[in-house]
C-alpha cells in the first residue's frame, strides 16, 4: 500500500508539473501580438482566424502606411527613421505583410522598420502569392525572418513561435539590468534619506545641549559676579 502511495504521489507531482508549464507556454502565447498588413480583405481575415485560433492576439491594417503608424512611425519622422519610437499602448511582436501592395510594398514596410532604431528589433515575415527567388533573396537579405507563400496555413502559424520567443527573450535580458539599476539607484536614495533624517535629531540634540550648557555658564557668571559686590558698601560723595 505505502508503494501504490508513492507511485500515486509521483504520478500527480508529475501531472501538476505538465499542466503547469503548458500554462505557462499557454500564458506566453496570450500575450504575443502581431500585425498583420494585407490590403486584400479576405487575406485579412484569414491571418486573423488563424492567429486566434492559436491563441495570439492580433491587429490588421490594409496598408504599409497604417502599419508604420500603428508602430508609432508617423508621416513627419518617416524621413529620419532614428527619431521613431515604438508606441508605448501596444507592444508588437512581430509583424506579418503581404509583398504586393499599393503604394507601400511589404519590401518598403520591411526597410522602413530595419532602418529605425526603435523598430528593426521586430521581427517582420513576408507573405506573397508569388514563388519568385529573386523576391524571396531580396528579403531575406534586408532582414526578415521568414518568407510565406499564399494562403497562409496553419503550418506556418507555428513557425511563428520561434521568431517572438527569441524577440521576446532579448527584449527581457535588455529590461533587466535597466530594472535592477533602477532598484539600486531607489535604494541608495532611501538609505541616503534615512542617514539624513537620523543626523538631524542629533544635531537638534546638539543645539540644545549648547543652548543649555550657555544659560548654565551665564547663570554662573552672574552669581559670581554678585559675590564680588556682596558687603560692600556704596559710598556717595
Amino acid at each position: 500500500i505505502k508503494l501504490l502511495v508513492f507511485y500515486l504521489s509521483a504520478l500527480y507531482k508529475y501531472i501538476l508539473e505538465i499542466g503547469l508549464v503548458q500554462w505557462g507556454w499557454q500564458q506566453q502565447i496570450l500575450s504575443f501580438h502581431v500585425l498583420a498588413v494585407d490590403d486584400s480583405l479576405i487575406d485579412r481575415k484569414l491571418i486573423e482566424r488563424l492567429l486566434k485560433l492559436s491563441s495570439f492576439s492580433i491587429t490588421t491594417v490594409d496598408s504599409g502606411s497604417k502599419a508604420l503608424e500603428f508602430l508609432g512611425l508617423h508621416e513627419d519622422e518617416r524621413s529620419n527613421s532614428n527619431e521613431a519610437s515604438v508606441s508605448p499602448e501596444v507592444e508588437v511582436n512581430l509583424v506579418i505583410t503581404d509583398y504586393c501592395m499599393p503604394g507601400m510594398t511589404g519590401y518598403d514596410l520591411l526597410k522602413k522598420m530595419k532602418e529605425s532604431s526603435s523598430l528593426k528589433n521586430i521581427p517582420v515575415v513576408i507573405l506573397s502569392s508569388e514563388n519568385v527567388p529573386s523576391r524571396i533573396t531580396r528579403c531575406l537579405e534586408e532582414g526578415a525572418e521568414d518568407f510565406f507563400l499564399k494562403p497562409m496555413k496553419l503550418s506556418d502559424v507555428n513557425k511563428l513561435r520561434p521568431h517572438m520567443m527569441r524577440t521576446k527573450c532579448n527584449n527581457n535580458s535588455v529590461q533587466k539590468p535597466e530594472k535592477q539599476e533602477k532598484t539600486q539607484l531607489q535604494t541608495a536614495q532611501s538609505l541616503q534619506q534615512q542617514q539624513q533624517l537620523q543626523q538631524t535629531p542629533q544635531t537638534n540634540g546638539g543645539n540644545n545641549n549648547n543652548n543649555k550648557r550657555k544659560s548654565i555658564d551665564d547663570g554662573l557668571s552672574t552669581d559670581r559676579t554678585r559675590s564680588r559686590y556682596d558687603g560692600l558698601t556704596v559710598m556717595s560723595n
